[in-house]
């Protein structure tokens, strides 16, 4: 087998450098919370494949429902011969989201499920323009480049983008953006940019991702949903990186009790097989005519078997409960952390269930963002045997996304690691 150093010699001569990758080292195997690389090297996973393994690695049910139907068979392209698993997990979502009369359309990834949202809201309102949120991500297809609010690295270098797409600033109160600052912009918008009887949609997170893990108050969804309903533009919420157990509900709207009109997923859907869904009230997702819609591999049949597995191990399993467990355990430890001073110093600790990040700024006093030590803190954490991840626009925070299958000790662990490792890269600097 080759080794770590062989690979990164061979990656060099075959990939194109815009491809970058979070840790330098190439995986062999993995279980559950861990991965062991190639030299044998084991590591705890806090990544979880950017929340694509809510349930872990390789979870037997999971991967025995993909193989039984990959006994089957592996692909029909469904707008050539359906099959039952496509209506089997469409039915599913549809019984499981909060909204009333659904239907489901099944894609790969993502940004598919966004750009298929975006379609289908455009032929339901006949209307065009997207209003999106600052630090968004939403995707790297242009039209989804087009509405993530972040430019390096994701847009930079790409545009120009689509048309007829407008941001407004996302509520983060300890960056000084007040939830009403925010609404008042959604005025200005429609005021200045683009008139409300021209929007299609607006698209939000309700905890944004990429983004750096901020909450959408309560307040505010509620307040977006009104606005919506007042001008005739359809909700879009999407729940790529925050559902399927992730933040303590399958979909992370269920914390507030409005009802979308189309949901976009994907990541932890199908437990690690390439997946997504658009998943929107009948009358809306009925809009677009026969072969509008489609995708060759969209709603692979072994995808949508480790799908529908997934669905049950949430349940049997009560990963919604475990992950509030985590969430306020890894909260209660960051937070002894962050009280220590011979660490560098700890900002905002925020999210929501198991979808928790904290931010590392030059002093508490100041919270002035520090994307220099989270890079360093990724780092160390790397060569002391953890995958973690940093985001936000800033860089300066680090975000958890442990498989809610991973064992209290196993997360301690991973915590001692990121203790262990801001206190190196304190020492070092």
């Amino acid at each position: 087998m080759a080794s770590n150093q062989d690979l990164k010699a061979r990656r060099m001569a075959a990939l194109p450098r815009g491809l970058a990758s979070q840790t330098s080292v190439y995986a062999d195997r993995a279980e559950n919370a861990e991965i062991w690389d190639v030299d044998g090297r084991r590591y705890i996973d806090f990544a979880g494949g950017i929340a694509v393994l809510n349930t872990g690695h390789r979870h037997p049910k999971v991967m025995a429902a993909a193989a039984k139907q990959s006994e089957r068979f592996t692909h029909t392209a469904f707008q050539v011969m359906g099959y039952d698993g496509y209506i089997d997990l469409a039915e599913r979502l549809n019984a499981a989201v909060p909204i009333k009369n659904a239907k489901t359309l099944l894609m790969n990834s993502g940004a598919e499920a966004v750009e298929n949202a975006v379609k289908i809201a455009r032929a339901a309102t006949g209307r065009g323009a997207v209003i999106a949120f600052n630090g968004a991500f939403h995707g790297r297809s242009l039209l989804t480049m087009g509405l993530t609010g972040k430019i390096v690295p994701y847009k930079a270098k790409f545009g120009p983008f689509p048309g007829e797409i407008y941001h407004a600033p996302f509520p983060i109160a300890h960056h000084g953006i007040t939830e009403e600052q925010s609404l008042n912009s959604l005025q200005w918008l429609f005021k200045t940019d683009v008139e409300p009887s021209s929007v299609a949609a607006i698209i939000i997170e309700p905890v944004q991702g990429e983004g750096g893990f901020y909450v959408a108050p309560r307040s505010f969804m509620r307040s977006l949903r009104e606005i919506c309903d007042q001008h005739g533009i359809l909700l879009i919420v999407d729940e790529v990186q925050t559902g399927f157990a992730r933040t303590g509900r399958l979909l992370a709207i269920e914390h507030y009790e409005i009802e979308p009109d189309i949901i976009t997923m994907a990541k932890s859907l199908a437990g690690g097989f390439p997946l997504s869904a658009i998943t929107g009230k009948a009358e809306i997702m009925d809009a677009p005519d026969p072969g509008g819609l489609g995708s060759t591999y969209g709603g692979s049949p072994t995808s949508c078997a480790a799908a529908l597995a997934v669905m049950d191990v949430i349940e049997e399993e009560d990963l919604c409960a475990r992950a509030e467990a985590i969430g306020s355990r890894i909260k209660d430890r960051v937070s002894q952390m962050k009280n220590r001073n011979d660490l560098p110093a700890i900002g905002d600790i925020r999210g929501l269930g198991a979808m928790v990040a904290f931010e590392l700024v030059k002093d508490q006093d100041s919270n002035t963002p520090d994307p220099d030590a989270a890079k360093r803190l990724v780092g160390q954490a790397e060569q002391n045997g953890l995958v973690l991840l940093s985001c936000g626009v800033f860089g300066n925070t680090i975000r958890v996304l442990v498989p809610l299958t991973a064992s209290d000790e196993l997360i301690d662990e991973g915590l001692d690691v990121i203790e262990q490792s801001l206190s190196q890269i304190s020492t070092s600097a």
